[in-house]
């Protein structure tokens, strides 16, 4: 938004003058249902005597503005996101009294009504920079101090900040105070505040150094009876065991509060001691084991964070990286060596390497270490490259330096810095320190360089099946030429009684543009030579042609998982590169996926089975592949095991994709009741996935939708209703949905997402071509008027892929040739295009097959 940016440099003057000490917030959420009262004062320490800086806040009224005593001229000092400051002292006391907007766009603080109880449930969310939506601060991550809040509310809610919630002060009219102590020293963004008549369960458990730590996880009061809290402060527990030893340092703050909250915009944010985590996590329908493991997940890395980002946390917002994806990998990490789901890194392959790998690819593909020139470069960088990337190649780090030497360079780095911030060079010191290692080079060649490179195998062999010569091949695009070193594995694979079993394993350093492997020669080749085994380096991988016809004929046969997923992400990659036709693809989804015994693999799989019809099988085959697809996917749902994930998510993938009357009357009997699939529970959240296939199936419309509500009125059966809607095959209700998203602009930012998300759903795909004009007419407006979380929703979710091809790769590019757009907004259109450009190419590798 114009007038709330604040730029690298700014922030860099504003850290050199001033050290803030500490914060003082009065929060009265009794004054009414739009705004409440905020009064801030803040201490701060300057260190040039005379000089002017400025204070953060966006707020619709600022009553009072008080410098060291002396009233400032609200109307003089007080400009768009910024408080003017001059003639500091070496000391000074800032007092600030605004009137502060509830939000509904899940930035600031949110407010949400629940239609089952018509209570309402407040909380925060100030990452990157929206603490200022709340109180008066410096909103930098590099201005830490501490923070005493104390909030009036009414007295039946439970309020919950960083600190322990203390016993509130009633105030005898229905409201109550609570004083919350002073925090440590934080930045501004992981601090928060949660208030609403919250269901809290309670548990604890014993830190390194001999405290209790109590544990709280709430949720909204109508989820109540789906709260699995005691799964959550399992997972919980299992991880501060081994986060402390691990960190060889105890939690460090007072007590862990895990907040769900509705219409999250991510999947959660480390704020200090209370954890907000999406509602989306609080299953009230049968869900597969993905969803359960990802919910683990999200709760490792959040704790994580913890140390690496609370305790000690990046200067400025060119480290997000290193926040992030150490939190990814510790996470992961933890979850494989720690919890039941011992597989967590054939996931982390799945899922978030396939991310990493796809992101990689843009245009707008950065270094791990990005540039961050301000704050609007942060909000589009919580990408695969900040995440996944980075993950993958701290992976990588460990194994280059040794886990012993990785894990007590951590524990030098928390206590060399705790409470402070820091800067990727302060670990890295402390990483060469403990494994003797030089990592100047990697640092340069991984974090500071984009592009993911490509590593091929090339055999030679004599008659007898012997191998002659065996290189390594690393090909890295022209765009993105470093051809980088890396430390992996190569596993031989053999057919043995019927099983693809590992016969070999050699573990070596690839570097340049060709690695002699010596240890093959002289061997028989293998059936199956997998480059990157074990997934240790970050490459998208290729196999030879004898071995890709192993994999294909013997998916099922592999012993362990992880290299039957490096497979499947080989076949993916391949795809999207237009070297392998996308039918092909297709049907090698559906004639093995049963054979695929991991949930968070299968649901991957789906996802790119999803995605490859819709955008990468040419346009006028894509009808018939979709239908062939669903029917497969009917019989496998037909012959799943009762009760079991794979059946669930047959069942959700047979709904996305059936279109033909057959199809569509299948999934009707199954939401009358008509048929059934033994062991298939048609609960609330199937219901309503057959329903919207149904309604954009043309089969029901609105009564049908108004029907479903009517049995499930609650705060996601009106998400999921305002989706149905927008599904409707209709130029109506098309129209209707892009008036409530691009015209109104008042919905909250959960619906807002689930319209966008109904008004994309269509197999007529001319009921989209009236809003190609209409999206690039609306783009600026949009991001100039929109707040940032709510503009990139519609400009990435309304982008119309679905009509992938020529003219629409030549209508974005003539936009972008002659917009003067700010630079976020034109790389998110500029992804999008990339995209486009991806599909024409399968598009006419499909057409070739």
């Amino acid at each position: 938004m114009p007038g709330t940016n604040l730029t690298r440099d700014e922030a860099a003057e504003r850290a050199r003058l001033l050290g803030v000490e500490a914060y003082d917030v009065t929060l009265d959420l009794t004054t009414g249902a739009d705004t409440y009262a905020s009064t801030t004062v803040v201490t701060f320490t300057c260190r040039e005597p005379g000089a002017s800086t400025f204070v953060d806040l966006i707020a619709p009224a600022v009553r009072e503005v008080v410098l060291n005593g002396q009233a400032l001229d609200v109307a003089e000092v007080v400009s768009t996101g910024r408080i003017a400051l001059s003639e500091l002292a070496a000391r000074n006391e800032l007092r600030v009294v605004a009137d502060a907007a509830y939000m509904t766009t899940g930035e600031g603080l949110h407010r949400f009504v629940d239609p089952v109880d018509k209570e309402v449930y407040l909380y925060t969310q100030f990452e990157v920079s929206d603490a200022r939506r709340v109180f008066t601060c410096f909103d930098q991550p590099d201005l830490k101090a501490t923070y005493a809040f104390t909030v009036t509310a009414p007295s039946h809610w439970q309020v919950v900040s960083n600190s322990p919630t203390p016993a509130p002060q009633d105030l005898g009219d229905g409201r109550a105070t609570w004083a919350f102590a002073a925090t440590p020293r934080l930045s501004t963004y992981v601090t928060a505040l949660v208030a609403g008549p919250y269901h809290a369960e309670r548990g604890e458990l014993t830190s390194r150094d001999g405290r209790t730590i109590p544990l709280g996880v709430l949720c909204r009061a109508s989820l109540a009876e789906h709260l699995d809290a005691g799964d959550v402060m399992d997972v919980t527990r299992e991880g501060f065991a081994f986060f402390e030893e691990l960190f060889d340092r105890a939690y460090p703050f007072d007590k862990y509060d895990q907040l769900f909250v509705p219409e999250f915009n991510a999947g959660a944010m480390e704020n200090a001691g209370a954890v907000t985590i999406t509602e989306q996590y609080v299953f009230r329908s049968k869900v597969p084991e993905a969803a359960v493991e990802r919910r683990a997940l999200t709760i490792l890395h959040e704790l994580a964070h913890m140390w690496f980002g609370d305790l000690v946390t990046m200067r400025w917002w060119d480290d997000l990286w290193l926040n992030e994806s150490f939190a990814e990998y510790a996470s992961t990490r933890c979850q494989a060596e720690a919890t039941r789901w011992t597989t967590a890194w054939t996931t982390f392959s799945s899922a978030e390497k396939s991310w990493a790998y796809r992101q990689d690819q843009l245009a707008s593909t950065h270094p791990i270490v990005a540039d961050i020139r301000d704050l609007a470069d942060v909000e589009v960088n919580f990408d695969g490259i900040t995440y996944a990337k980075g993950a993958s190649v701290l992976k990588q780090l460990v194994h280059w330096v040794g886990t012993d030497a990785f894990d007590e360079g951590l524990r030098r780095y928390f206590r060399a810095h705790e409470w402070g911030n820091t800067t990727l060079a302060d670990l890295l010191a402390e990483l060469e320190a403990t494994s003797g290692r030089d990592l100047d080079a990697w640092a340069q060649e991984w974090l500071q360089t984009a592009g993911v490179a490509t590593l091929r195998p090339h055999l030679e062999v004599d008659a007898d099946g012997v191998v002659t010569k065996a290189v390594i091949g690393q090909e890295a695009p022209a765009d993105h030429p470093t051809l980088r070193s890396h430390r992996l594995a190569v596993g031989c694979y053999d057919v043995v009684d019927g099983r693809l079993r590992r016969t070999q394993r050699i573990e070596l350093d690839v570097a340049g543009a060709a690695t002699e492997v010596p240890q093959l020669v002289g061997s028989v080749r293998p059936d199956l030579l997998l480059v990157n085994d074990d997934d240790l380096a970050y490459g998208k991988i290729r196999l030879d042609g004898r071995s890709l016809d192993t994999a294909i004929g013997h998916l099922s046969d592999f012993e362990d998982s992880l290299p039957r997923t490096l497979v499947w992400g080989a076949a993916w990659d391949m795809t999207r590169d237009a070297e392998t036709g996308p039918r092909d693809f297709v049907d090698l989804v559906v004639r093995n996926i049963a054979s695929v015994d991991d949930a968070s693999v299968a649901q991957t799989l789906l996802r790119q089975l999803a995605s490859t019809l819709m955008f990468y099988v040419a346009p006028e085959n894509r009808s018939a592949a979709t239908a062939s697809a669903a029917d497969a996917l009917l019989s496998l749902l037909d012959g799943a095991a009762p009760g079991g994930d794979a059946q669930l998510l047959y069942a959700r993938a047979f709904a996305a994709h059936a279109t033909t009357p057959e199809q569509l009357a299948r999934l009707r009997a199954l939401l009358d009741g008509g048929a059934t699939v033994p062991g298939l529970s048609v609960d609330t959240d199937m219901r309503w996935t057959l329903l919207t296939a149904l309604v954009a199936g043309g089969v029901l419309g609105e009564e049908d939708v108004v029907r479903e509500l009517d049995r499930d009125d609650t705060a996601s059966g009106r998400v999921h209703a305002a989706a149905a809607r927008a599904a409707v095959p209709t130029p109506e209700a098309k129209a209707q949905a892009w008036e409530l998203v691009v015209g109104t602009g008042e919905l909250p930012n959960a619906v807002q997402a689930a319209v966008i998300g109904g008004f994309g759903r269509a197999s007529d795909t001319t009921l989209l071509e009236p809003y190609v004009e209409r999206y690039f007419a609306a783009l600026e407006p949009v991001w100039a008027e929109r707040t940032s979380e709510m503009a990139s929703q519609i400009v990435v979710g309304l982008y119309p892929t679905v009509l992938a091809g020529p003219a629409l790769l030549e209508r974005t590019e003539a936009w972008l040739a002659t917009t003067q757009a700010e630079p976020a907004l034109r790389r998110l259109v500029v992804e999008a295009r990339d995209g486009v450009t991806r599909a024409v190419a399968a598009h006419e590798r499909d057409r070739a097959r």
